[in-house]
């Protein structure tokens, strides 16, 4: 645990408790909230077959990715999870998003 308190720059085994829920609830909330987006985007297991799965992971992810800001917003962790969010899109090749004007 002091490894990844090292890394993510945390201080308290608290805080570290809170991101560990803000995880949990996001994951959870995130395939639940998918099935409902499939079934208005019109993408059923009847039509699709095997590709409703990874279709499904495609939707999953960005909304992963807003719920994980949003509900570390919710618990007072805003600042870690912003930061999380542009080092991992960073990484995916996606960080043009966040470049910082030029002065």
């Amino acid at each position: 645990m002091k490894e990844l308190k090292k890394r993510w720059k945390i201080e308290s085994n608290f805080q570290l408790t809170i991101i560990f829920i803000v995880f949990a609830i996001t994951g959870s909330a995130s395939a639940w909230i998918s099935k409902p987006v499939c079934n208005w985007l019109g993408i059923l297991k009847e039509d699709f077959g095997f590709w409703h799965t990874p279709i499904r992971l495609l939707i999953i992810f960005p909304l992963y990715q807003i719920l994980l800001v949003a509900i570390g917003l919710l618990f007072g962790q805003f600042k870690f999870f912003w930061a999380f969010e542009k080092k991992m899109l960073k990484r995916m090749g996606l960080g043009f998003f966040f470049k910082e004007p030029k002065a």
